[in-house]
């Protein structure tokens, strides 16, 4: 009987937590996209996808709007590829080779194999999910701030998305005054973090500091 509670219980955690939007993940980047543009002041004109994996998040954007302006960052060879295969002959769309940090340097990509969705600018120890994390690749990182002001000749940036596996706010403290010409951050906050040592509160104040309001996206209520 102690063990029936202690599993019902367990497992009605679990669902409170998931109702919270924790642990929520990346179940639909669908609704991902839908909600940042739900808080966006004016339609798009142009988005940056900082992560990009084999551009899920980027179709998407492209999907609810055929005329929006997208840099996709990706440091990961295979993904890079995979980019270009699918978005090549696509004018508006510009895939970035390289990671965003808060520095510019050659580093190390982390992952579990080549093109990995779990691929970390910190080798990351996963053995408790028995996920060997020990394919490496030479990479080189840039600050967004610098990309910002040679590339887009310092534009307003409407839509920015940050999926890089716990590195998220090293990226951000590399956005310098870039940060005050944009709409709205979409970031991703969960256990990768707990590798890299960064914890929530920093974001609560570099986004409290720089005049953001700070959502969690939620599988029932969003906001």
């Amino acid at each position: 009987m102690k063990n029936f509670i202690f599993k019902f219980m367990s497992k009605m955690e679990r669902i409170a937590a998931f109702a919270q939007g924790k642990g929520y993940g990346t179940a639909s980047i669908r609704q991902e996209n839908k909600l940042i543009h739900s808080v966006l002041p004016r339609k798009p004109k142009i988005a940056i996808d900082i992560g990009g994996n084999i551009g899920e998040y980027t179709a998407e954007l492209r999907r609810i709007n055929p005329d929006l302006e997208i840099h996709t960052f990706e440091p990961a060879q295979t993904n890079i590829v995979k980019l270009n295969e699918r978005f090549g002959k696509d004018k508006n769309i510009y895939i970035v080779p390289f990671a965003v940090s808060d520095k510019a340097e050659r580093t190390t990509l982390y992952s579990d194999q080549a093109g990995s969705g779990l691929g970390s600018l910190v080798q990351r120890r996963l053995d408790h999910f028995n996920i060997d994390f020990n394919v490496k690749e030479s990479i080189q990182t840039i600050r967004f701030e610098d990309y910002w002001k040679n590339n887009l000749s310092g534009r307003h940036l409407d839509i920015v998305k940050i999926d890089i596996e716990g590195h998220e706010y090293f990226a951000l403290s590399g956005f310098g005054d870039a940060i005050q010409h944009v709409s709205a951050v979409q970031f991703e906050f969960g256990g990768c973090n707990i590798d890299t040592r960064t914890y929530f509160q920093d974001f609560w104040y570099f986004f409290k500091n720089n005049n953001f309001l700070l959502y969690r996206m939620k599988p029932l209520l969003n906001y």
